[in-house]
């Protein structure tokens, strides 16, 4: 063992256990103990691969959050550590930024074993386009938050992922339509199990005939492109009325782009940038 300790980030299966490489096996094999966001499932895929007698501690965001100090002690010590996630590549959407920056930060050796990742693999089967990509995670659950959320992948002209809950799925899918009918989207579930499924088509599209549908399983939705309308529903001398008479009634610079935008067909930024030369 280094004498600073080694921290192993192990990426773990997202459904197939088969997806599981070499190296992460020994990686797990070699970690003095293993944490865990899910002792449970970590145990079980450790029950999997026949490795016995490790100890697995409980390493979620709530116990991140209360501090990392007994596993930068242990690593001080000259230990090797192993993190998994729930599932996928260890840090995306999950737990362990913390404690890889405050190793990282007394010298202590990390090491990431690349292997499953759903934001990759669904980027990949969506055939949208991938050279540049921009990841959200779990949408906002509501309020304030989840319509920015919304408003942020609107304004995103690359391909855009986010993962939803099943339970959340059906109010999201209509939101996002709503916000964003025209344009193009793939929804992978159930990624490398036995029951995958990649639905395809505008969010419209997706909306209305997944609208009686009961989710189940994980969920990652990828958004093409956005392409901003080449002939927007009104003309300029209309579209500087309409901001004249909502600055009028009080409204935001914000509010106007994102309702205006939605209304006439003009991109938010520019409609932002009028509102900004009116002030």
């Amino acid at each position: 063992m280094s004498p600073q300790g080694h921290l192993y980030l192990v990426a773990t299966p997202i459904g197939n256990l088969a997806d599981l490489s070499e190296r992460a096996v020994a990686g797990l094999r070699d970690a003095d103990r293993i944490l865990a966001e899910d002792t449970r499932r970590a145990r079980k895929l450790l029950s999997h691969l026949g490795i016995k007698g490790k100890t697995v501690e409980r390493l979620d965001r709530t116990v991140e959050s209360r501090g990392v100090g007994r596993w930068l002690e242990q690593l001080a010590l000259g230990e090797t550590l192993a993190f998994v996630s729930d599932a996928g590549t260890p840090g995306v959407s999950d737990p362990s930024a913390t404690l890889v920056a405050a190793a990282a930060g007394q010298g202590a050796r990390i090491t990431p074993l690349p292997g499953p990742c759903a934001v990759t693999a669904a980027v990949a089967a969506a055939g949208l386009g991938a050279d540049r990509f921009r990841f959200l995670g779990f949408l906002p659950r509501k309020g304030n938050e989840r319509r920015e959320a919304i408003e942020l992948l609107r304004q995103t002209e690359e391909t855009a992922v986010i993962f939803e809950a099943p339970s959340r799925m059906t109010s999201s899918l209509a939101a996002l339509a709503r916000a964003m009918p025209a344009r193009q989207a793939v929804i992978a579930r159930e990624l490398t199990k036995v029951h995958e499924e990649l639905l395809r088509g505008s969010l419209s599209e997706l909306q209305e005939q997944q609208a009686e549908r009961s989710w189940q399983g994980e969920l990652t939705v990828v958004l093409g492109p956005h392409v901003v309308d080449p002939n927007p529903r009104v003309d300029e001398p209309e579209l500087d009325r309409r901001i004249a008479d909502m600055l009028k009634g009080g409204a935001r610079a914000k509010e106007i782009a994102r309702a205006l935008s939605l209304e006439t067909g003009w991109p938010s930024r520019e409609i932002y940038r009028r509102v900004s030369q009116r002030k």
